[in-house]
Formats: structure tokens, sequence, C-alpha cells
């Protein structure tokens, strides 16, 4: 997953219609294909999602966290970021997404969704990992 910020803001896409966290807040993200690395699965993911272009370069790691949720389901999310990109975030996936928008780092909405939150809460202490749900 990929933490987009531009002047205090961290961009986010509300889930719809995914039979997952629909109606949650969520970074632009997704599965790692098999022939990629964790940086060019978020690029892909990120232009497929909100349409803007990430150069390689301008990614860095924000945060790495070994999460377990209430359910059981455990993952570990690299969580990047990036704050230069070709284009203007959009909704690109409208069969996914009710939409996107710009949300401050320091005050996430409520209906963030909580390994989200998480992640980016401890990118911006400076954690560069952390263990939750265990």
């Amino acid at each position: 997953m990929i933490i987009l910020e531009r002047n205090g803001l961290v961009l986010l896409a509300e889930r719809a219609n995914t039979g997952y966290s629909d109606g949650m807040l969520n970074l632009p993200s997704g599965k790692v294909d098999a022939d990629e690395d964790v940086i060019s699965a978020a690029i892909r993911e990120t232009r497929e999602e909100v349409g803007v272009e990430v150069h390689r370069e301008a990614v860095r790691i924000a945060h790495v966290m070994h999460y377990r949720n209430p359910e059981g389901e455990v993952r570990v999310g690299w969580f990047l970021a990036a704050s230069e990109w070709n284009g203007e975030p959009y909704n690109a996936e409208p069969h996914k997404c009710a939409g996107v928008n710009w949300y401050p780092l320091n005050d996430l909405p409520e209906n963030t969704q909580p390994y989200n939150e998480a992640g980016i809460s401890r990118y911006l202490k400076g954690e560069p990992f952390s263990v939750v749900g265990w």
C-alpha cells in the first residue's frame, strides 16, 4: 500500500462492492503478482486504483507491519510513501470504490480501515516496524 501525501494530507479511497471493508477508507493497495516486487506492485496498484503514475525513485519505505486482525487473518503489510507523482488522483475503479479524497494525516476519519490507520499512525511516529494484533 502506498501513502500518497501532500501538504499534510493523505489520499484515501472508500471501498465499495468488494465484500471486504466496504464503506471503509483505505490507501491504494493490493496483492503482489508473481512477477513483481513490492514496490512495482504498489506502483501498479496506485495507477490502477487512483490513476497516477508514481516513479520508483519517488517511493520510500514508510512502515512494515506484521498484522493479525480480530478474525485471525494474518498478513505482512508494506506501507510505502510518495509525495511526488504524475497526474491528479481520481477514482479509477468506480466498480470497487465510492470515491477518493484527501484527509489530514494527523486526523484520519473514524471509518479509516483499522489496518491502514495503524500503519499510517506508526509511520507518522517514525516507527519502521510493528507487530499488531498478537
